[in-house]
Formats: C-alpha cells, structure tokens, sequence
C-alpha cells in the first residue's frame, strides 16, 4: 500500500501531530494507548512506545496508525508531512510564557549532534556571544517555568526564616553566621581584573576564600546595599563559595561585561560562561525572595494593591519588588523589563508571551515608540505611570496593563522599570468575549489615530477585572487613553502609520 511504503519518509511531523491532538483532547499518553487497546488490542502500542512515536523516535505501522488515527477520527493520511497545517503542528505552549514556538521537525535535525555543529556557526553569523545566547536559554527557562523555582524559594526561607522587612543588620549577621567577613573599599585593588567606568561602577565583589568586599558608596543607598548582602548569601548557600568571583556593577552592562572586556566575543559555547550565567540568575532569584519571601510578600502587595512603593515599607528598590510581583501573583499572565536607552534591556521576563519591543542583542532601527517603557525614557518623568496598551499578536489583539517607573543606578544612569499583565484571560475569566472587547477598543484606537478614551461600557468591565485582580495600577490606567502599539515599526496598526514617512 502506498501509506506503508512511504510512510517512514513521509512522518516528520507525525508524532508532534498526535502528541498535540492528544493534549488538546486532554488525554494522557496512559488514556489514549488504553483507548486504542479498546480498538485493537493487537496494534495497540503501549504507552512507553506511544511516548517514543510522539518524540520522533519510533514511526508506527501502517496499522499501528491505523488505530490511533481511529481515535482521533482522523484519516490515517492525515498525519503524514503532505497534510500539515501550522496548528496541528505547532507545540502548545499554555501559560507557560512565550508566544507559541516552532515545531522542532524533522526531529532528527535538531538531535543533540546537530545543534552543537549548527548553534555556534548560527551565533558567528549573526554576531551574538556564547554569554548572550547562555541568557537567552536562562530567560526562556524562567518563562517556561512561570518565574517559579520553589527550590530557591526555601533556600531563601531557611536562611531567613520568612522574616519581612530584613534590615542591613540582619543580613550582615546572617553572612557572618554563614562565615562571610566583610571588607569595605572605596579604590579597587589593582590586583583585581576589573576597573570602574564612565558608565559602570563595581559596587562589589566576592573574594575566596569567604570575604566580600562592599564598595562604601553602598553606605548611602540601604536597597542595593541589601540586595548585594542578600545575593552574595545566596552565592555562598547555593555555590558553597566555591571560589567563584561574584562582581556586582551598577551601570548598563552585565556582570560578564566587566569580567571579560578584555577578551573578543567567541561564537563558541563556553560551558562556563553557561554556568556563570546560570549562577548569576540563582543568586538574584535567591536575593529577592530572601529579601521578599512569598507569604508575607504576597500578603503585603493584597493589602496595598500592588503599589510600587510598597518597596519603602520594607526597604528594597522597585526593581526588586517589580520582578517579585512576577513570581509570587496568583495570576500568571505578568512580563517584566528593565530598560536602558539605546534598546539596552538589562533584564526581561515575559509569562505573558509579550513579544519584544526591541533585543538587547543588536538595536532595532524601528522599535515602537509607544510602548510605556520608551515613552518613560524618551522624557523626564516622576513617580509611576499606568498605560492600556492593545497590540497585535499573530493575528490575535491582546490587551494589557503595565506600571513603568523612572529610576537612577548608583552609577548615576537613568532606566525604567516596567512590569504589567496580560488582561486577556481576566476578562475571559469574568464570562466576557475577551477577543470581542479587545477588537473593539483596537478598532476605535485606529480611527482615532492609534489612541483613544476607553468606552464606560468597556471601562465597568475593566474596573471589575481590577478589583478581582486587585490591581490599583489597573484602575488608574483606565482612565489612561489606551495606546495602539506594535513590536516593529514594519507591522504598525496606525493610520498613517509611524513610520510612513521614513
């Protein structure tokens, strides 16, 4: 029969077929080879072989596909490469953060071998570092996993027992008890292999085999002081001091940056720049939630409604209490940036699948310029500023809120500081046509020019989604004019469009 003589070369998409059909029909790997046993116990394939079909490692019988196809109520035909559509093939992503990705297939192109031959020609081509492409790993990994790490989590609560607000005092104690002595300095030493900048300045560093050395600048800004203690803690529990220097900067460069300026960029994956990478992240990840830890801080942001400046109650910067409002919300629909000029993002988090407004991997000529976050800093700005903003996403409008404030490093740098959520399942959430409110607001945007006043109708369906959420940033957004935006000013919905004169 045709199927069985071509069916080996005609499968690459087969399995990521069957695997989708079967979660969209919420059946486990167990529910559908017991189904098919139910048909034909004979080419039934159980369920370690149906795992190894939907991972490309196994291609069944033509009578094997037979049975699963009868499941589905699908025509065997149906699975093969001639029959593909962009959603039957594309790999469900949930809420999981990100926008829906690529299916990986032909899955023998992207085996283990490959990848390692093609990743770093890919990063040579388009000139991004081996460290670059470790972050971008570490940030989808944050995303695929909405923001939660409950291993870091009790890390932080054992060591600081989920006391909230933790003073200096208590974490100087806390790196003493840990076996950490502390030295301050105002000159780095030139022994050490960094130097202070124009636009970067070391604050501190750790020095084996238990010192950490502060800069004395620290003593005037309590909130980096403490999240400095509080990451070098966490470097100390989760690495066991293992010798490793942890430099903290302020400025818009990493870490990495400073460490390694002398050495040209290499499209070679280092395995070290991948574990530096990942080091970095915990000990942030560990600081935070040392300093915010989830019930007390979650309780918190309840009863003020998740104001920024709850972060002068317990003494933290904003960016702190922005990027933990990401981790510790119910609600998981959040994104998160921090943002230099120059299409800098120093950090990004996006669980709510939001595309980029520009990468930190090259500059984007185009970006749009309504987003909040360059809107804050392209002017001067003062206290927080809510925004509404409806944006296209492959085809779908979303809506969303955001809270951006205008902040300064200790280097004296300006940047902004952006958190928000996606309003979209709320609405859904409230028994309200979400795709029906959000196209109507997108269509009174476009004939108002790419903004306009958010309808009273629309408004009593907010304001309600406000009050579950309890969001107080969202109510005063509301009352905002909603903002059309896009990722690129290629694809801009305004009429005429930004970017038509250029």
């Amino acid at each position: 029969m045709k199927i069985k003589k071509s069916l080996g070369r005609q499968s690459h998409f087969l399995g990521t077929k069957i695997r989708n059909l079967r979660k969209r029909n919420g059946l486990t790997l167990e529910d559908l080879s017991s189904r098919c046993i139910k048909l034909d116990a004979e080419y039934a394939p159980s369920v370690s072989y149906l795992s190894m079909i939907e991972r490309g490692k196994r291609v069944p019988s033509e009578d094997m596909l037979a049975v699963i196809a009868t499941v589905f109520q699908k025509s065997s035909q149906w699975f093969l490469d001639d029959a593909p559509e962009a959603q039957d093939i594309t790999p469900e992503k949930g809420n999981r953060g990100g926008i829906k990705g690529m299916a990986l297939e032909p899955s023998f192109l992207f085996s283990n071998e490959i990848l390692q031959i093609a990743i770093p020609e890919m990063l040579s081509q388009t000139g991004t570092t081996g460290r670059q492409f470790a972050h971008l790993l570490i940030r989808a990994h944050q995303e695929h996993h909405q923001n939660h790490f409950p291993d870091l989590e009790r890390a932080a609560e054992e060591i600081g027992l989920k006391k909230m607000p933790l003073y200096a005092e208590d974490l100087m104690e806390i790196s003493e008890s840990r076996g950490l002595k502390i030295s301050w300095f105002t000159r780095l030493p030139k022994a050490e292999n960094v130097t202070d900048s124009s636009n970067k300045l070391v604050t501190s560093y750790f020095q084996p085999p238990r010192t950490v050395y502060l800069n004395k600048i620290l003593k005037n800004n309590i909130t980096r002081l403490k999240y400095e203690l509080a990451v070098h803690i966490g470097h100390n529990v989760l690495h066991n001091s293992d010798g490793e220097k942890s430099i903290m900067v302020a400025g818009d460069q990493t870490q990495y940056d400073i460490q390694k300026e002398q050495i040209p960029s290499s499209s070679q994956l280092d395995a070290q720049d991948i574990l530096h990478a990942w080091r970095d992240f915990e000990c942030s990840f560990f600081a935070a939630a040392l300093l915010c830890p989830k019930v007390p801080f979650r309780q918190l942001l309840d009863r003020e409604g998740y104001e920024i400046d709850v972060c002068k109650q317990i003494e933290v910067s904003e960016a702190v209490v922005m990027r933990r409002m990401t981790a510790v919300s119910a609600y998981p629909h959040w994104h998160y940036f921090d943002a230099y000029a120059q299409g800098k993002l120093k950090a990004v988090y996006r669980g709510n699948g939001i595309p980029l407004p520009w990468g930190n991997m090259r500059i984007v000529r185009d970006p749009c310029q309504h987003w909040s976050v360059f809107r804050m800093l392209n002017q001067p700005a003062a206290g927080t500023a809510a925004q509404f903003s409806i944006l296209n996403e492959n085809g779908i409008a979303k809506i969303y809120c955001c809270e951006s404030i205008k902040v300064q490093d200790l280097n004296s740098a300006s940047h902004v500081l952006c958190t928000g959520i996606e309003l979209n399942p709320a609405i859904s959430a409230q028994g309200h046509d979400a795709t029906l409110l959000v196209n109507e607001l997108q269509k009174l945007c476009i004939e108002n020019g790419g903004t306009c006043k958010i309808p009273p109708k629309m408004k009593t369906v907010l304001n309600s989604v406000a009050r579950i959420l309890n969001i107080n940033w969202i109510t005063r957004g509301i009352e905002q004019e909603a903002q059309l935006i896009c990722a690129r000013g290629a694809v801009c919905p305004r009429k005429p469009s930004c970017y038509s004169n250029q």
